[in-house]
C-alpha cells in the first residue's frame, strides 16, 4: 500500500487517487513527459516532484497520463507502486537503451517481452526464480503498432541493470572478467537490448496483478565500431518511439474495449427474446472477452 500524506497525494509523486487514469506511458526522463504528452488531446501538467513529472490527456476519448520514473529500478518502483494506489494498471516504459545484437543499428526499436534480471530492486518483491515477463496485450500492441508505422523493430528480452557505466566501461571495473562473461551469455540467449528499468516494473506489475510492457529505441550496437557509434546519433531522433508507444497505446485501448463489449453473457428466454449481462472493465491480465449463450 503506497504511503498517503495528510493532503492526500502519494509520497513521492505527489498526486491524489483519481488524477491520472488507467493507461501511464513511462519515460526516465523527465524532459521527455511534455514531449510524450503533447501527442495526447488536451494535454495538461499535473505535478512535479523530485524526479516524478506528471502529465495528463486523453486518447480517443479515454484518459492517459506520462509520468517520468528517474534512472534505474529503484525510483521505477516506487513510480509504478504509487500509480498504481491511485488507479493506474497498465504501465508501459518508453525510452532508449543499447542494442546487443549483431546488426541492429541506431534508432532500431525493441519491444520487450521480457527482462533478465540483472538487479537488485525485484528481488524485494519476488525470488530471483520468477520471471520478468510483460503482459501479453501490451506486447502485441507495440509490435502491431511497429508493423504499421513501418519501423525497423525486434520483439525480445531486454538485460535490466543497474550500472551503466558497467556496460559501457566494463573493462576498468574490479570485476571485469564477470561482466564480459555475464554479457556473453545474454547476447547468447538472444537477448535485444540493455536498459535499467523493465525488469522491476515488470515484477512490481506482476505483484499488483497489474499490466507492463516496454518500447525503446537502440542507440549503437555490439555490430557497430565506436566511431560508427557516434555518428549514427547525428540524425538520431527520440520521436519514432514516441510515436510508436503512443499508436500502441491507441491500439491497446481499442482492443480492451472490444473485450469489454465482447465479454457479455447472451441470457436467451423461453419466448426467444435474448438479454445481454455482464461486461465492465477487464482486469490486468488482458486478453480477448468471450461470448457465452444460455436459455434460462
Amino acid at each position: 500500500m503506497a504511503i498517503f500524506e495528510p493532503d492526500g497525494t502519494v509520497h513521492h509523486l505527489g498526486l491524489k487517487k483519481g488524477a491520472v487514469g488507467r493507461y501511464v506511458l513511462l519515460p526516465g526522463d523527465s524532459g521527455r513527459v511534455e514531449v510524450i504528452a503533447r501527442r495526447f488531446d488536451n494535454p495538461r501538467f499535473v505535478a512535479q516532484k523530485r524526479e516524478y513529472t506528471t502529465w495528463v490527456g486523453e486518447l480517443d476519448g479515454v484518459p492517459v497520463a506520462c509520468t517520468s520514473t528517474g534512472i534505474g529500478c529503484p525510483s521505477t518502483a516506487i513510480a509504478a507502486e504509487e500509480l498504481h494506489a491511485i488507479g493506474a494498471d497498465t504501465f508501459i516504459r518508453v525510452g532508449t537503451s543499447g542494442g546487443m545484437q549483431p546488426g541492429m543499428l541506431t534508432g532500431d526499436l525493441a519491444v520487450i517481452s521480457g527482462a533478465i534480471r540483472d538487479e537488485g530492486t525485484s528481488s524485494h518483491y519476488l525470488p530471483m526464480e520468477f520471471p520478468a515477463v510483460a503482459d501479453l496485450d501490451v506486447v502485441l500492441a507495440m509490435r502491431d503498432a511497429a508493423r504499421e508505422r513501418k519501423v525497423r523493430h525486434r520483439v525480445g528480452v531486454a538485460q535490466s541493470k543497474d550500472s551503466f557505466y558497467g556496460e559501457v566501461e566494463p573493462g576498468r571495473m574490479p570485476v571485469a572478467d564477470d561482466l564480459a562473461r555475464r554479457w556473453k551469455a545474454w547476447v547468447g540467449g538472444g537477448a535485444i537490448s540493455s536498459e535499467m528499468e523493465s525488469a522491476t516494473l515488470f515484477i512490481v506489475a506482476a505483484t499488483l496483478r497489474a499490466r507492463a510492457g516496454g518500447i525503446m529505441v537502440c542507440v549503437g550496437s555490439p555490430s557497430m565500431t565506436h566511431e560508427e557509434s557516434q555518428a549514427s546519433m547525428k540524425n538520431f531522433s527520440i520521436d519514432p518511439v514516441i510515436d510508436t508507444a503512443v499508436h500502441g497505446l491507441r491500439l491497446l485501448i481499442a482492443r480492451d474495449r472490444a473485450a469489454v463489449v465482447a465479454d457479455f453473457v447472451v441470457v436467451e428466454d423461453r419466448d426467444g427474446t435474448t438479454a445481454r449481462r455482464g461486461g465492465g472493465r477487464r482486469g490486468g491480465g488482458g486478453g480477448g472477452g468471450r461470448m457465452r449463450r444460455r436459455r434460462r
